[in-house]
């Protein structure tokens, strides 16, 4: 069977990705991880036969359900799981009203669940598509767990000493303007949906140019009321690096850097600092310290996150909480934690022996048919992908010749190029860490489309 998986935040989803293609391959199906226009493009076009598309949402807007009606009219299948999952927010069923309808989710043949509340909600809210709607858990979940911190082992951190981690999820510094932000909720029909989002997004993102100001303050304190260790601050994949960098220009103790996915970070981080950010709710998973950061009360708070590990309200008792977890170890600093943190947790997100992806896998399967098996002719497929790159860089070289206006650099920095090495090192290690005997074979096609078929 053929299984497409779209990747829109590679920092985000490549990883869970991977996972699922490596264990789907293994079991005799060939999948193409890559980008939305890579995947759009070559199905219809009909360089790529059809297949399960799986995608990161259902939001109905009307350009997606244009699409995927598309493709199924072609002959695919479309499942989802919404990798932004609704786990920082209280409840799920406004998540659930703006982010699914009844049109998306007839169009869709499975939509899998992170966990018993977004599951429950959807089959509540929509009740003729209960039938399709599975509570699997999510594959990124299934990479948190102890059982693959080997997986994120890494000597490519270059980070000499011990490390906290501080996870920043602020809008404060989004690459998007405000206007463009704007924008893409409207034409997303958010406010349709919601009349509150929009104050709900000034609300926030005032909020988060406040709390930026008071992570910058209490960093710098830290840096230099420490008892020998050093500072990470990883940015959200849509925030820009620069603007964090020039708060800590010259700072030697504090490093900025937002390379590779968030889950190396967390595993060789002694703790983990945040406000309203899903890396705590991860943080718990893969046994890490959780210190939780509110200088002040939001009126526009991310909820969930806020309510793991240790809440402190000011840079002295934060330098004071983090130097002891630091001195006592991670062991001493989760015990008192685990079950109040586990209440938070457990409606959020499901696990159980069996890994998301395999019971994620499962399904596609009950969904094959023999018209989603049909060989795919992937040398002409990456040929395909060279020449949409070079009509890109084309298209692109005369707008910009013709062009009266100064455009910033358009940087893909959502996805960035795969690494090849890279990749094929966490294939290796995923077939090493699951056991799996049946080969497998893979390729990198493009800067942003890899396959992992049957050998």
């Amino acid at each position: 069977m053929n299984i497409y998986l779209h990747v829109e935040i590679s920092a985000r989803e490549l990883d869970s990705k991977i996972l699922l293609g490596t264990l789907a391959a293994a079991r005799g199906h060939e999948v193409l991880i890559s980008d939305l226009e890579s995947i759009i493009k070559g199905l219809k076009r009909k360089i790529l036969a059809p297949g399960i598309y799986h995608t990161k949402s259902l939001t109905p807007s009307d350009s997606k359900i244009s699409r995927h009606q598309s493709l199924i009219d072609s002959g695919s299948k479309i499942t989802s799981i919404d990798e932004e999952g609704g786990l920082v927010d209280e409840g799920y069923e406004k998540f659930a009203s703006s982010r699914y309808s009844d049109r998306t989710l007839s169009q869709s043949s499975a939509v899998f669940g992170w966990g018993p509340e977004d599951t429950e909600t959807l089959k509540k809210i929509y009740p003729k598509h209960s039938s399709k709607i599975f509570m699997t858990g999510s594959p990124r979940v299934d990479l948190w767990k102890p059982f693959f911190a080997s997986y994120w082992n890494t000597n490519n951190l270059k980070i000499p000493k011990p490390f906290l981690l501080v996870s920043s999820n602020m809008g404060a510094f989004n690459m998007m303007s405000f206007n463009e932000i704007i924008k893409f909720y409207k034409e997303a029909g958010y406010f349709e949906r919601d009349p509150e989002t929009l104050k709900t997004l000034f609300g926030t993102i005032g909020e988060d140019y406040k709390m930026a100001f008071s992570f910058i303050e209490a960093i710098k304190y830290l840096a230099k009321n420490n008892n020998g260790y050093d500072i990470v601050l990883r940015p959200h994949p849509t925030e820009n690096i620069d603007t964090w960098k020039i708060f800590f220009e010259n700072i030697p103790n504090i490093k900025v850097i937002r390379n590779d996915s968030i889950s190396v970070w967390v595993n060789n981080a002694f703790a983990v600092m945040h406000n309203g950010c899903t890396t705590a709710i991860e943080s718990f998973v893969s046994q890490k310290p959780v210190i939780t950061y509110t200088p002040f009360e939001r009126n526009f708070s991310r909820i969930i996150p806020n309510k793991i590990g240790y809440n402190v309200q000011s840079p002295q008792e934060l330098s004071k909480v983090v130097n002891e977890i630091f001195d006592k170890g991670v062991a001493e600093n989760i015990k008192d934690k685990i079950e109040p943190d586990l209440e938070v947790v457990d409606k959020k997100i499901y696990i159980d022996d069996e890994h998301a992806a395999k019971k994620i896998i499962n399904v596609w399967e009950s969904l094959g048919d023999s018209s989603l098996s049909n060989s795919n002719n992937w040398s002409k497929f990456q040929f395909a992908l060279k020449i949409m790159k070079y009509n890109g860089i084309f298209s692109r070289a005369i707008k910009n010749l013709f062009s009266t206006s100064h455009k910033k650099k358009i940087v893909n920095y959502k996805f960035p190029n795969l690494d090849k090495s890279n990749m094929y090192k966490r294939i290796d290690k995923l077939q090493s860490l699951l056991n799996i005997e049946h080969k497998i074979k893979y390729k990198i096609l493009s800067d942003r489309s890899i396959i992992i078929t049957p050998k």
